[in-house]
């Protein structure tokens, strides 16, 4: 099939660092990330292409994505894995905590779908995979606002996927059940969930789908379970 060139937003830790691993293998791979330490050790670690990334800034965002362009003049996959955790319910979190979910979680993918569409509308193909939550199916307490974060992308995600018309372009999400990343770790919270699959084994069907070819039947309106039903 040949190396391909994939761009994954929140690529220096849990399922987005699972993601790059598995493409870097064999693809070019560009990493996105808010801390620069960070982007410093997956390129060290990958060999692959990392920016220095805030996705709730659209400048930034424009910039990553045109610098990802001119080094490797396509995008075939984008992978939105960007996130910012905020457990608790909504009279214990700060303000501050509130506005950084609402910016990453519902502006940051906002701005990562805008801008890969544009460029995988200019050249003709390419998948984008958002990675939402299991959360989004069905309202749980202690959860609220990153719950409703998350339902923004997706429901900004299955409306930008009915508009494509075409398998060419196609615009999918995956919400994997919770998984023990350093999501919660990044904002001081405990990991004190069930869980349903590692990162490593979602990873894998975030793979698949960003390597479907654009002949490739459209992926729309599925939900593919495991078989204990989990995610």
């Amino acid at each position: 099939m040949g190396a391909k060139t994939f761009l994954v937003a929140g690529g220096t830790s849990g399922l987005g660092l699972a993601v790059a691993r598995l493409l870097v293998e064999e693809h070019q791979v560009a990493v996105l990330g808010d801390v620069p330490d960070e982007i410093a050790a997956v390129t060290d670690e990958l060999g692959c292409a990392g920016i220095v990334c805030d996705v709730s800034s659209w400048q930034q965002v424009r910039d990553a994505f045109a610098e990802v362009v001119d080094r490797y003049a396509t995008v075939d996959g984008v992978a939105a894995c960007a996130s910012v955790w905020a457990g608790g319910g909504l009279g214990d979190l700060s303000p501050q905590h509130i506005r950084r979910a609402v910016e990453v979680n519902a502006l940051g993918t906002t701005y990562l779908l805008k801008a890969a569409l544009h460029h995988l509308h200019r050249q003709g193909f390419g998948n984008v995979v958002y990675v939402g939550a299991m959360a989004v199916t069905k309202a749980r307490p202690g959860i609220p606002v990153y719950r409703a974060t998350k339902s923004y992308g997706s429901s900004l995600v299955e409306s930008l996927a009915e508009a494509q018309h075409s398998n060419r372009i196609k615009v999918m999400e995956l919400h994997p059940g919770p998984m023990p990343t350093r999501l919660q770790e990044r904002v001081g919270d405990e990991f004190l969930d069930e869980i349903y699959a590692g990162a490593d084994q979602v990873a894998v069907e975030v793979v698949r789908l960003l390597q479907l070819a654009p002949d490739d039947l459209y992926v729309s309106g599925a939900r593919v379970l495991r078989a204990d039903g989990r995610w």
